[in-house]
């Protein structure tokens, strides 16, 4: 019988001698992509092809089988070649076949995922509160839409004994598919990675284990919350997946502007006018506050743009710690239009009161600087 004579594995791959690990790689991934059984059913060559690709790069992947062979050719490494698949080099097999086949799919994994219970996941509801509501705190009652386990199969998707072991997998969930020298874990097109069938689906969630429900919830809203605030509400959410816990809510707040006042953080910013007089020669006047008006002392002399602090009469802090503070801007009102009795007035003021128009001059602190710029 004559004698068959292999071919050169650098041939094979078609690469140089000098080829570095990562032209291997890619050069046996494009083979193996072209030639894999999969794309190829019934074609006996390709999966020869595919065969001889495999036995290729797993003597050339290794560093010292690849020294072996370039010494002393097949005959250096007859024993490692022999086999055509080297467990040494199935880290490479994975990443190479990860997005052909995807990880889970060629090694079994997708169908043993299917099977352990699954978290559910998390939803998420937006919440509009008055400026009020938000600064005070408040309980509100919501409606949100989940799905819920089905309480009559409780989540298996049939009826009461009617769930039978999958013939097709016979009940691992995964069938097993020999390419040569290859074995190929896939999830049981059957059963879906489940191991079981369902010979009559549950009438309640039509076979899907849960159903969608109008949740009813109560939310404590704490003072304090501003826009963005997260609540979370423990087990809330979707329902789990075989048996597994459920999801959580989370309730974001949105809260409505104030017609007068101006929340940063904790404090508040309100702004209040006052005409002349009172800038002058002070007065007292009530401000608006959450708790209702307080009175506030302006001193004579006044400016336009001056703050007044109010303690303690801010937004209270969501975690209990303290309450910010109240600042009120004054704004200097200046009439625009005088009755007849007021010209007379600020005619005979202006008479009394001294005129110094010059140009205010820069301080020292300008000047510098205006130096150094």
């Amino acid at each position: 019988m004559p004698q068959v004579t292999k071919r050169d594995y650098y041939e094979i791959l078609g690469v140089s001698r000098n080829a570095t690990e990562q032209e291997l790689k890619s050069a046996y991934r494009q083979m193996a992509l072209k030639y894999h059984p999969d794309r190829n059913p019934n074609n006996p060559e390709a999966e020869e092809k595919f065969k001889e690709a495999a036995e290729a790069y797993s003597v050339l992947s290794d560093p010292q089988k690849r020294a072996a062979y370039d010494q002393y050719g097949h005959a250096g490494v007859s024993g490692a070649a022999s086999t055509g698949f080297d467990p040494s080099v199935f880290a490479d097999f994975t990443d190479i076949f990860g997005d052909f086949f995807g990880f889970g799919d060629l090694f079994g994994s997708t169908a043993r995922r299917r099977t352990r219970p699954q978290r559910g996941e998390d939803l998420r509801y937006d919440l509009e509160l008055s400026f009020e509501d938000a600064v005070r705190g408040m309980s509100a009652e919501i409606q949100v839409p989940r799905q819920e386990v089905c309480h009559r199969c409780l989540g298996k998707g049939a009826e009461p004994g009617d769930i039978a072991t999958c013939r097709t997998c016979h009940g691992r969930g995964e069938t097993v598919y020999q390419q040569g020298f290859l074995s190929i874990r896939r999830t049981c097109p059957q059963c879906g990675g489940t191991g079981s069938v369902i010979r009559k689906a549950c009438p309640q969630c039509r076979g899907q284990g849960h159903v969608l429900t109008q949740d009813r919830l109560k939310v404590n809203i704490p003072a304090g919350v501003d826009n963005g605030t997260r609540l979370r509400l423990s087990g809330k959410g979707q329902a789990g997946i075989n048996g597994g816990p459920p999801g959580d809510l989370y309730v974001f707040i949105r809260v409505q502007d104030h017609p007068i006042f101006e929340r940063r953080e904790k404090d508040l910013h309100c702004t209040i006018p006052i005409n002349v007089a009172q800038a002058v020669l002070g007065a007292e006047i009530e401000v608006p506050t959450l708790d209702g008006t307080q009175p506030l002392k302006i001193p004579e002399g006044t400016q336009n743009g001056a703050t007044f602090r109010l303690k303690n009469q801010g937004v209270p802090d969501v975690n209990g710690r303290g309450r910010g503070d109240l600042f009120v801007h004054v704004e200097v009102k200046i009439p625009t239009k005088l009755t007849r009795e007021q010209r007379k007035l600020f005619e005979r003021l202006r008479e009394t009161l001294p005129e110094d128009n010059k140009p205010a001059e820069r301080g020292l602190f300008e000047k510098v600087k205006d130096y150094f710029m």
